[in-house]
């Protein structure tokens, strides 16, 4: 209206706003930093290209194609900045800043044929070759629905993979428990349980002798049992599609910590959860508690989230609707695709784990190299639908296991602060799914004593990091203290070189009870040899 003030911000669609000044800004570097690129360009004098999308021989060597990924570049960081800009809940930044990323790094000109000079260059020199296999590639990776990230004819599960001796002695409809042989001469009497996630297959800590998790703990003289998930298929029909969180914490993580105590003849035993799993062991462990039970002498909890405040890029992905959505799709039981899960975690990081593979295997006609870690992350699972609408509402939504009571499993109420036996938590860096600072968010709710240890990498690389590589790095603080806030731990904490196996296996002893012979046979009277490891479920492939 005439003589009305200037509006204060600028709205955008769904009524959110951007500073006119902010926008001013951006659009002034924006118009400064093209001006300088366009001078140098047209001087000769570009920058080379650091990024490695565009780090090929060709790019360099075409000024057109090199001026183009630099614009390209520019053009992206100036879209990321307006995305920071925008006026909003955080929940909608986090949205917003998402979805212009993706969009961003799909418009890469090296993503396409016509504009990328490394993949022109590999059609003429390879006589139209390259773009033959390509296809070829591009035609298989539609069979299979997937993109390939690895060579898989390179890899089998128990030829190659999880090859760690030992047998199944137990079995239900949710999971497999493996006994594994024991590598030392003598063992510690409290045997280890370890519990994967169940939206992957445990085998990511036995993959091969170098980088096996389990092979390691064995040789520290553990007597270590694997808990392997089933993967669940939508042709079952002994009901597996309608197991729920209370299933997976009274059938799954309760049965085979029974059982490992009744195969060990020990009253306690030590438990590890990875990343689910570790949401999962957290959770039984505070149903056994609420039932006066006490079947754990110690805790070991990798890149896990029990408050679930901060989870990251994963949040962009959930909210009531979404989580209503599910809880109707999966009111009568079903299975959650396995291919659902596996592009959700893929497009978290675009780059690394789809563009790179549509450049390289489709416009290059590449194969993909041999590589187990990526071997495993395509043999994906499907889940349960009612488990994973519990799971959506009571974690990630309205993160309930927080509190002391306020969901209940099994029948009772889950207290985690009931849990007071030691407790060994680590978190990764560079982790995008479980961040650190989440994962060390569990050391205010448990009650025992507790060693907080911080590995490089990210999610995995972090995990899977073999002692006799002596590679990156890990941090922990000596004086055992933890603070409220996870940035002041950091401030007192040292950075000690090569693996955070090492660390764990001295803590882990501690707690391991008498050394004595290792133990002759598997299984037991009770607990009888079912099958050589892997075992059955760890084979079965998501269709």
């Amino acid at each position: 209206m005439p003589g009305s003030s200037a509006p204060s911000s600028r709205m955008l669609s769904g009524g959110h706003a951007m500073a006119p000044e902010k926008l001013l800004e951006i659009q002034q570097e924006f118009a400064q930093e093209w001006a300088d690129l366009w001078r140098a360009a047209s001087a000769g004098e570009l920058e080379p290209l650091s990024d490695q999308r565009f780090a090929g021989e060709a790019w360099g060597a075409s000024p057109g194609h090199a001026f183009m990924a630099h614009a390209y570049l520019l053009s992206a960081r100036t879209m990321l900045k307006m995305a920071d800009s925008i006026e909003a809940p955080e929940h909608v930044l986090n949205r917003l800043r998402f979805a212009t990323m993706q969009w961003v790094e799909a418009m890469s000109p090296s993503n396409f044929l016509a504009l990328n000079p490394d993949a022109q260059r590999r059609l003429l020199e390879s006589g139209g070759e390259s773009l033959q296999q390509g296809i070829a590639n591009l035609m298989a990776d539609l069979q299979k629905g997937r993109i390939s990230h690895t060579d898989e004819s390179s890899f089998e599960v128990g030829r190659n993979l999880a090859t760690t001796e030992g047998s199944v002695v137990f079995e239900n409809r949710l999971f497999q428990l493996i006994q594994y042989k024991p590598l030392a001469p003598r063992t510690y009497a409290r045997p280890l349980l370890i519990v994967p996630p169940c939206i992957n297959k445990f085998y990511i800590l036995d993959l091969q002798p170098h980088n096996s998790f389990v092979r390691f703990a064995l040789e520290q003289g553990m007597q270590v049992f694997m808990v392997s998930w089933r993967n669940p298929l939508s042709a079952d029909a002994d009901g597996v599609q309608h197991a729920d969180w209370d299933a997976y914490l009274q059938e799954g993580v309760l049965e085979a910590i029974g059982a490992v105590s009744s195969i060990s003849r020990q009253p306690q035993i030590n438990a590890l959860g990875f990343c689910v799993g570790g949401t999962l062991l957290s959770s039984a462990l505070a149903v056994a508690k609420a039932r006066g039970q006490d079947p754990v002498a110690s805790l070991t909890l990798l890149t896990t989230l029990l408050d679930f405040a901060d989870t990251g890029v994963l949040d962009v992905f959930i909210d009531e609707a979404q989580v209503l959505m599910r809880e109707q799709q999966f009111a009568a039981g079903g299975v959650l695709a396995a291919r659902e899960l596996a592009t959700t975690f893929a497009f978290l990081r675009p780059n690394d784990l789809v563009w790179n593979y549509v450049v390289n295997n489709y416009l290059k006609g590449q194969a993909p190299s041999a590589f187990d870690l990526l071997y495993w992350n395509a043999d994906s699972t499907n889940l349960p639908g009612p488990f994973y609408a519990w799971y959506l509402r009571n974690t990630y939504l309205e993160n309930n296991l927080r509190v002391p009571g306020k969901v209940r499993a099994c029948g009772v109420g889950l207290d985690l602060s009931a849990l007071d036996m030691p407790a060994y938590v680590y978190g990764s860096r560079e982790d995008h799914i479980v961040p650190w600072t989440s994962a060390y968010a569990s050391t205010a709710l448990l009650r025992g004593r507790m060693r907080f240890v911080l590995g490089a990498s990210g999610h995995i690389a972090g995990v899977i990091n073999p002692a006799s590589r002596n590679r990156r790095s890990y941090w922990v603080r000596e004086d055992g203290k933890l603070p409220a806030d996870a940035a002041a731990w950091m401030g007192g904490a040292r950075e000690v070189p090569g693996s955070w196996w090492n660390d764990w296996a001295t803590w882990i002893k501690e707690h391991g009870g008498r050394q004595g012979k290792a133990p002759g046979a598997l299984g037991g009277a009770d607990h009888p040899v079912i099958e050589p490891a892997p075992g059955k479920y760890v084979r079965t492939r998501a269709v």
